[in-house]
């Protein structure tokens, strides 16, 4: 029997979008086929504590598994036991965390590749990535350019203007800037903008802080929530449109999925629609002319690669109900990933089944990490 491919999953972490790195981690845990990988668990705290525990020989049963306590003498759980991962203290926030994906569990230098499940600030947005390069470690997805790039909207929106991708009207500041001339920045949003408005973090996901705002007190309001998720906030103008998604998987010639619809329950797709209610739709593959997702289909693909992504993505649009223009929205570098997200969803309608896309996932890791090891990082004058 060949060796096992020995997976670090590495969830949880400092973020406004902690729980859904908890739910995404649960469902890859459960879909991985465990007679080919040998999982081990990595789980950040909210405080940036880091846990591990031994080698996973199967799914564990719920949420609340993943984040047991220090039971130090427990043995690797058995695929049906519900006490859940026997996760011990690793390090502490600031400490050297690189040693926990080097030291995995028992041996040094066991892990073969990690799978960042981290959603939002502190991983998803090149810390994790820099700090798995410096330790030459293959990774799952995008690199720490594109990471960043596509966690932070403001740079992302600048990169896809000089791309040339159509986008919608947008205003940025920092907590500082609006603290000095908030009154310029009012009118500058009620002119350029206008009402109603979506005001979001630059640097966050799963719309956690976005707010839609109506007229100026609702405005200072949105601002206010955004400010306590980020530094920096966007402001977006609103579009009566039809709301699409597409998936790309891939490095140097990445595919791109079919189509998708999101139809909110909410007045848009904020946190509660997307994960409380259960009440919003997908509609895959979306009803679209041929020729308008092809169009969707290409946009995509030039956002992926103007961030030189990388592993895996999902890119977000407007379709403008009245005139029929495509707006790009965002790139998400670690879109949404248990098998009801719209990520793998988009897959499994182009033909990809959700173990399938794990398998994928983790080839274009080596793949990319081989590329990355080959090139010669000093001079030679000869």
């Amino acid at each position: 029997m060949d060796k096992k491919i020995r997976v670090g999953l590495v969830y949880g972490g400092r973020s406004g979008e902690h729980d859904v790195s908890l739910q995404t981690a649960l469902a890859v845990i459960q879909a991985f086929d465990h007679s080919k990988y040998e999982v081990y668990p990595f789980y950040i705290t909210k405080q940036g504590e880091w846990r591990t525990g031994k080698a996973l020989n199967g799914p564990v049963g719920n949420l609340q598994a993943l984040i047991s306590p220090e039971q130090p003498d427990a043995s690797s759980p058995d695929k049906n036991d519900p006490s859940g991962i026997a996760l011990m203290p690793l390090f502490a926030s600031g400490g050297a965390a690189e040693t926990a994906v080097t030291e995995a569990a028992e041996h040094p230098g066991t892990l073969d590749v990690i799978f960042p499940l981290l959603h939002g600030t502190y991983g998803e947005d090149g810390t994790l990535q820099g700090m798995l390069e410096m330790a030459n470690i293959p990774y799952v997805g995008a690199g720490v350019l594109a990471s960043a790039v596509g966690m932070d909207k403001v740079t992302m929106k600048k990169l896809f203007a000089q791309e040339g991708l159509p986008q919608c009207i947008y205003r940025h500041f920092t907590k500082a800037q609006w603290a000095k001339d908030q009154a310029f920045f009012l009118m500058e949003i009620e002119v350029a903008v206008g009402y109603p408005c979506f005001v979001k973090p630059a640097n966050l996901g799963s719309s956690v802080g976005v707010s839609k705002a109506s007229d100026r007190e609702e405005l200072l309001e949105a601002v206010q929530l955004a400010f306590k998720y980020d530094r920096k906030v966007i402001v977006e103008e609103y579009v009566s449109a039809r709301e699409i998604e597409v998936g790309v998987l891939g490095n140097e010639e990445p595919e791109v999925s079919v189509a998708g619809e999101i139809v909110s329950s909410n007045d848009f797709y904020d946190y509660k629609a997307k994960y409380i209610d259960g009440k919003s739709a997908m509609i895959i593959p979306a009803e679209l002319p041929e020729e308008k997702a092809q169009q969707i289909r290409e946009l995509a693909l030039r956002a992926f690669q103007a961030i030189d992504g990388s592993g895996l993505a999902r890119v977000d649009f407007f379709l403008d109900k009245a005139s029929g223009q495509v707006y790009i929205n965002e790139i998400n570098t670690m879109p949404g990933f248990t098998p009801f997200s719209m990520y793998p969803l988009l897959w499994k309608a182009s033909g990809k089944t959700y173990p399938q896309l794990l398998d994928d996932l983790i080839r274009l890791a080596f793949q990319r990490h081989e590329d990355k090891n080959s090139i010669q990082y000093t001079f030679d004058e000869n």
